[in-house]
């Protein structure tokens, strides 16, 4: 089997969550000693001095800065990562599920969980109603495709329908053997 994730990308996405975290509380307390020592000399000057009004206004600009890096900095590339780290937590720790179809297709990228991801589509026997389904299987957006082909069986291992890894078959895969195949303890 081919697996897509390993410890080290875990390691890698959460090195880099606590980048931006101290990137984000350096610039927190660059303005925060900032804001102090501006209200400090605001605070030291006479009444009604002249130079109070640029205080104020250095003060203001010095906030607005701030807020304006805040609001895409951590709704943009933190919100990313950390939802990047979740999801890697959620694929260490969550139920897998292992199954055995043939490929269908690729649609486009769509985002899930706030992760960019690829969709493939895999066709699914339905017993019941006696008709084809499809299931959709997602594919991390910073992993390369895999090698699929329309009509190609392929053994995948995914939580929460994202693919965790893949095996492509030659032959045809029954129920019963994805079963003895996989092992009843993984």
């Amino acid at each position: 089997m081919i697996n897509l994730y390993s410890d080290a990308d875990l390691w890698d996405a959460v090195m880099q969550r606590r980048r931006i975290l101290m990137i984000f509380w350096a610039v927190t307390g660059a303005w925060f000693l900032g804001l102090v020592a501006f209200v400090a000399y605001y605070c030291m000057l006479p009444y009604n001095d002249p130079n109070a009004t640029w205080v104020i206004v250095a003060t203001s600009c010095l906030t607005g800065a701030y807020l304006i890096f805040c609001f895409p900095y951590l709704g943009i590339s933190f919100k990313r990562v950390n939802a990047y780290c979740k999801m890697l937590k959620f694929i260490s720790v969550g139920l897998k599920e292992y199954s055995c179809m043939p490929f269908s297709e690729i649609e486009d990228w769509t985002t899930r969980d706030n992760v960019d991801v690829n969709v493939a589509v895999f066709s699914v026997y339905n017993r019941k109603s006696d008709e084809e389904m499809f299931r959709h299987i997602y594919v991390d957006g910073e992993k390369e495709f895999p090698p699929f082909l329309k009509g190609q069986r392929v053994k995948i291992v995914s939580q929460g329908n994202l693919l965790i890894s893949y095996e492509i078959l030659e032959d045809f895969c029954e129920n019963s053997a994805e079963t003895e195949a996989f092992g009843q303890g993984e």
